[in-house]
């Protein structure tokens, strides 16, 4: 990852004053706690409102309304509909930097079974037109609740920090396509751009009451490949008359592994999966295509553009080699919903994680490797050239989690129907910690 001369500078600033905040922060603790206190019933209900009605990417109508209208009681001046459903709440509190504070709120297509009380029975059709149900299987309900809870308390305690907030509510994560959306919708032009990025994202294998962190790359970037395969179709039983598209794919499959096992450097991380293929309709027939989908992950922007780089070499080889004319060429396409990784600033991770020791006892935070899973946050650092933080927030009830630590069995994940926060200890503690970040970084000195 480049280090822009912005950056560096900021980098450098973030770890000069860290040693001045430290002993702040905790004398901090009990006024913030006494305001999460005042917030968390009203702030229950918000959770669970959010919770029983979750809305799939792009549709998120309803959900950006509650965002909108609790960051606007709050204080914030806010403005919707910015790419999309996309919700931004700026608050001005005198010279200071300018911080990010974003929260995603789509929800997936997964029909709950939690056994909650509110528990979502939300049925609506997908892109395709397909009835699914809809559920906040990814904890999306929680970041909404902390951001409108963050608004809330910072306000509250205006005279203990200085600058400006902006917070996020973002549409389309699970398609890693809304911070592009916003982005490209002026969100660094039509509103401050910000000195520092930060989010949170429950996890669901930290107990409920910690918190997690990553230095460097911590999510993978993402993109979406299709790949059509064309052939010329016939007879089953007069393969010689054909170009058999069906025997082409599987040789691509196969020759597509060699990317990352022989292509690409082996401390490199790189994925390359073939998640679907399709061709075909009897026994009998050879096909005139057969459709392949791809995802791609890694970290680097190189090893990301080698990846797509190969893939059309390599599917354009094999078909040469299978005799196959100009005009039948396999034919490549990048998918819309694609994003680059998210670098979590070594900096401004440890300013944090020394913040968090303080506040919640360093036996709480825990270090976590990094994820090939995807996450669009780290656009908006990216774009900004600023240093940005994605942390962690525990979800998972105590008991289970050293329950499942003792015998191996493991916790529903996220994106599991099964999957969801133990409420009141992680929207506490998401709620606090990102309070303590935000005071950490705009605390008046």
């Amino acid at each position: 990852m480049n280090t822009t001369p912005r950056l560096l500078i900021a980098s450098i600033l973030l770890a000069f004053v860290s040693a001045q905040v430290q002993a702040e922060s905790p004398a901090l603790l009990p006024l913030v706690h006494s305001r999460v206190e005042a917030e968390f019933a009203s702030l229950e209900e918000l959770y669970k409102d959010l919770h029983a009605h979750p809305e799939l990417s792009f549709q998120e109508k309803r959900s950006s309304g509650k965002v909108a209208e609790g960051l606007r009681a709050a204080g914030c001046d806010v403005t919707a509909n910015v790419g999309g459903y996309g919700v931004v709440g700026v608050f001005r509190n005198g010279a200071g930097p300018t911080v990010l504070v974003r929260s995603d709120m789509d929800a997936l297509p997964v029909k709950e079974q939690t056994g909650l009380p509110f528990a979502s029975t939300v049925r609506t059709k997908d892109d395709k037109g397909e009835e699914v149900g809809v559920m906040h299987a990814c904890g999306h309900d929680m970041h909404m609740t902390c951001l409108v809870g963050t608004a809330r308390v910072l306000v509250a305690l205006k005279d203990r920090w200085q600058g400006t907030l902006l917070f996020i509510g973002q549409p389309a994560e699970e398609r890693v396509s809304g911070a592009k959306a916003m982005l490209k919708d002026g969100l660094f032009t039509r509103f401050p751009k910000p000195d520092i990025c930060v989010a949170m994202h429950v996890s669901s294998d930290l107990p409920a009451g910690s918190l997690g962190y990553t230095e460097g790359f911590a999510m993978a970037s993402s993109d979406s490949v299709d790949i059509l395969v064309r052939g010329i179709g016939g007879h089953g039983a007069m393969p010689h008359t054909t170009k058999d598209p069906v025997v082409l794919a599987s040789q691509i499959v196969l020759a597509l592994q060699t990317i990352v096992s022989r292509e690409t450097r082996p401390t490199e991380p790189s994925v390359v999966t073939v998640g679907s293929i399709h061709g075909g309709s009897k026994h009998n027939i050879i096909p005139d295509d057969v459709k392949l989908q791809l995802t791609l992950r890694s970290y680097s922007d190189a090893v990301r553009e080698h990846q797509i780089a190969a893939i059309k070499r390599i599917t354009r080889g094999l078909a040469q080699a299978a005799g196959l004319p100009e005009e039948l060429m396999p034919v490549v396409t990048l998918g819309k919903d694609g994003t680059k990784s998210t670098y979590n600033d070594p900096a401004l991770t440890q300013r944090l994680v020394k913040t968090f020791g303080a506040w919640f006892g360093k036996e709480n935070i825990k270090t976590r490797p990094p994820s090939m899973g995807a996450e669009d946050f780290g656009l908006y650092a990216h774009s900004a050239k600023v240093p940005g933080c994605m942390f962690w927030l525990g979800a998972v009830e105590p008991a289970r989690w050293q329950e499942s630590e003792r015998t191996g069995k493991p916790l529903p994940s996220l994106h599991n129907s099964r999957f969801h926060p133990l409420r009141e200890p992680t929207l506490k503690t998401g709620l606090t910690a990102m309070t303590a970040a935000v005071l950490e970084l705009m605390g008046k000195r």
